[in-house]
């Protein structure tokens, strides 16, 4: 199996451009959805260890998030988990609502919910057909599942599904910028594959 660490530069450069045509996908998605200007951007990708995350992500453990999570199907399995903060989630919730006022977690209702798992779907979607472009493979994902919990229950074992020799994550920062706000919104796309699949995706990046 190839190993995660060997992983230099020119590999995660070529993922980081995958990632943002992904990226750019997304945002004309949302954009063409909501009729608004919506710009989304990836500042950075990562492979790091489960226990390496929640200092990337930088949240207090306790923190409550939403975590909009699908299965990777196709010729490549495993899971893909997108984290959105308190702010990130009100602000683009409200955005696909028309609204102003939604208020996470105590007001985030079987709408809300539908909303963001929406914005999930169409982010994961299109980095998962920017992923299968580059590698000539085929990945499909299933319907969106939401958790309203705190960073460290979202990010456990149990909930990732990891095993010892599969404890490791493609992480890509993905970073908000919309027309009415004055500040970036960030989150997290986690892609978490399967054994077998991690092997796959390495060797592929190692030739691409």
């Amino acid at each position: 199996m190839v190993d995660v660490r060997e992983l230099g530069e020119l590999q995660l450069d070529g993922l980081r451009e995958v990632a943002n045509i992904g990226a750019g996908h997304a945002a004309t998605a949302l954009s063409q959805l909501t009729n608004r200007r919506i710009m989304v951007k990836v500042p950075q990708i990562k492979v790091l260890k489960i226990d390496e995350l929640t200092t990337l992500i930088g949240l207090d453990d306790e923190e409550t998030v939403a975590c909009v999570a699908m299965q990777m199907l196709g010729d490549l399995t495993g899971r893909t988990v997108q984290i959105f903060p308190r702010e990130t989630t009100e602000r683009v919730t409200g955005i696909l609502l028309g609204r102003d006022d939604v208020d996470f977690p105590r007001g985030f209702g079987d709408l809300e919910q539908s909303a963001l798992k929406e914005v999930g779907n169409i982010l994961g979607g299109a980095y998962l057909n920017a992923l299968s472009d580059f590698m000539g493979l085929l990945l499909l994902t299933s319907v969106p599942g939401l958790a309203m919990d705190s960073v460290a229950s979202v990010l456990t074992a149990s909930f990732l599904e990891f095993q010892e020799d599969r404890d490791y994550v493609f992480v890509v920062e993905t970073v908000f910028n919309m027309d009415e706000v004055d500040h970036e919104l960030h989150g997290h796309f986690l892609l978490v594959p399967d054994e077998a699949s991690l092997d796959v995706m390495l060797r592929a990046i190692r030739l691409a």
